[in-house]
Formats: structure tokens, C-alpha cells, sequence
């Protein structure tokens, strides 16, 4: 299996890529002060492969995020029907978290891979309404790895689209706290109201025991939630996984396209998954039936840029 490294040389921060799973950044271990910072979690042996492709690091999750309710939709008056793989009965994550990227270029402290679906995964051509494209850049830039993501239409039809990524956020962050310790901050003013995992089409008010905006400690929270209504007013907006006792944050800076954030508090692991999504859980079915959540459309020959920046540093008062 091929792991790939890169590495800030003005700090020491280094990142660890999977191509061959999904191109999945599993490790970053940023520099702060002088001392590394493990933000991302992943199961022991992940890089070996055989593990579940969706539980660690970060997933990249294209051309749908989450489920498609019993992996059926329909498009452009055709009907399709993709694996139902999750315990419900539905689609889930995408055509491309579980297969091997091709590395298309690599330096000390960047690295592309390339993703398509005709070339890398022609068994899944049918399943979905056209040929994609998508291309994901990490570069480590001092305590900072942003990803930048390129979504290419190569077809000569419209390609149905929503982008998604599963980080999973190690607790704690600093050596002599616990996860109790930590809490999370997410500027969202609504959930969707889910059955089974599913978007009932309405969305709900914070109670105390959901409410994200003023941070939670992660010891109190069980979710598995798809938030909303986020407060951008300026050109991105910022999620924190904080540790108080360390006086540590890692803070995940979004552009507003990323419209939903869902909030995942594993069970049974020291870690809380903060997943930026372009849409909500089963986009394409809510949007035939009439509502408007961020479901997107690529035209014939076109491309679509964004990008995601995870930071670690001290808390700042």
C-alpha cells in the first residue's frame, strides 16, 4: 500500500495520503510551538487497507455526501438504483472514498490526486447520470492543510452534483487532558429532523441539548445530526474542536457553499466527526420533490472550484 507524505519545511507539520484508499489524508500532525499536534483520528492499520473506508481520517465524499434514501433517484427521466450499503437500506458516501486516486502530481509539502469515474471505476459508470471528474490538492502551509477541490465535467450532459468530507477529529489535543475536556462550536441556527438518517424535508430549532453555536463539550453530546442555516456573513466561517486544558484548537475554515455541517460523535472512540457538506443527506431525492438545498448541476465541459483549511493553534482568549 502507498502511503505519501508531505511536509512543511519552515515548521515540521507533516500530513499522511492513502491514494489507494480513497486518497485519504489519515494523519495530520501539525506543529505548534514547537510541539506536534495529532488533529486527525484513524483506526489502527487503516493504511494497511481492509478497514471501513468512511471511519477514518478524512473521507472524500463526491458525488453525493451521506445517504440516498434506498439508493434510488431519479434523473433527467431515467431511473437509477446504486448499492445499498448502510443499515438502513440506502446509498451512502459516494462513487469514490473506497477506491484507489491516481497521484497526478506531487511536491515536498503538496500532493494532487485525480479521481474519474470512466477511468478509475468503470464498473460504477452506470450508476450514475454522467462521467465526473473530481481532483483534491492537500498542501501543508506552517500549522494549516488545506484541501482545494476541482469538480470536472468531461461529459456532454449536465452532471448532478454535492461534495462532502468526513473528518474524523482526534480527542484530546493535548497530552495531559482528556476528552472530556474538549467541546466543538458549529455556527448553525437549524437541524433537519431525520427518520432513519433520512431528511424529513423539515428542520427544527436548537434545544439546549443541540445547540452548537456558544461550543458543547463532546462528554455531553450524543449526535448524528445534519445542521443548517449557518452564519456566514463574511466569505467563509470557521467550526472549532477545542481543548480547554491544553489551551489547543483545531479550527475547520469553510467557504459558504459547505451549507451543512454534520455533527458525529462516534461511540466508543475518542474522536468527533465535523463534516462540511455542500447539501443535505439525500439532496437529489428533496430536490425532486420540490426544495431547494444546495444540489447542484456542473454543465457539459465545465469545472467548479472550493477548498477547506484545517488549522491547529492555541486558543485564542
Amino acid at each position: 500500500m502507498s502511503i505519501l507524505t508531505i511536509t512543511d519545511r519552515h515548521s515540521g507539520s507533516t500530513a499522511r495520503i492513502a491514494p489507494d484508499l480513497g486518497f485519504n489524508c489519515f494523519e495530520f500532525r501539525a506543529m505548534v510551538d514547537g510541539q506536534p499536534v495529532d488533529v486527525l483520528d484513524a483506526m489502527p492499520g487503516f493504511e494497511g487497507g481492509g478497514l471501513k473506508a468512511s471511519g477514518s481520517g478524512i473521507p472524500i465524499l463526491f458525488p453525493f455526501p451521506n445517504r440516498i434514501r434506498a439508493g434510488k433517484f431519479t434523473w433527467d427521466g431515467k431511473d437509477y438504483s446504486l448499492p445499498t450499503t448502510d443499515k438502513f437500506g440506502n446509498a451512502i458516501h459516494g462513487l469514490c472514498l473506497d477506491r484507489p486516486w491516481r497521484v497526478i502530481e506531487q511536491r515536498d509539502d503538496f500532493v494532487t490526486g485525480q479521481f474519474q469515474l470512466s477511468v478509475d471505476a468503470p464498473d460504477r459508470l452506470s450508476l450514475w447520470p454522467t462521467d465526473f471528474v473530481i481532483e483534491v490538492d492537500y498542501e501543508i502551509i506552517q500549522n494549516r492543510l488545506r484541501a482545494n477541490f476541482r469538480i470536472g465535467n468531461p461529459s456532454n450532459r449536465p452532471l448532478p452534483w454535492g461534495l462532502g468530507t468526513h473528518p474524523y477529529f482526534k480527542l484530546p489535543l493535548g497530552k495531559n487532558s482528556q476528552p472530556g475536556d474538549c467541546l466543538i462550536e458549529v455556527p448553525a441556527a437549524k437541524r433537519w429532523e431525520l427518520a432513519d438518517c433520512l431528511p424529513t424535508g423539515n428542520l427544527l430549532d436548537l434545544d439546549e441539548s443541540y445547540d452548537l453555536r456558544s461550543g458543547a463539550y463532546v462528554s455531553v453530546l450524543k449526535l448524528d445530526d445534519v445542521y443548517t442555516r449557518i452564519d456566514c456573513a463574511g466569505p467563509q466561517f470557521d467550526c472549532v474542536v477545542m481543548d480547554e486544558r491544553a489551551g489547543l484548537q483545531v479550527v475547520q475554515t469553510c467557504p459558504p457553499i459547505f451549507r451543512e455541517i454534520v455533527a458525529f460523535t462516534p461511540p466508543n472512540r475518542a474522536a468527533v466527526c465535523i463534516e462540511p457538506y455542500t447539501c443535505p443527506t439525500d439532496a437529489i431525492n428533496l430536490t425532486a420533490g420540490g426544495l431547494h438545498c444546495g444540489w447542484r448541476t456542473l454543465s457539459a465541459g465545465s469545472e467548479f472550484h472550493t477548498w477547506i483549511d484545517i488549522t491547529a493553534g492555541r486558543v485564542l482568549a
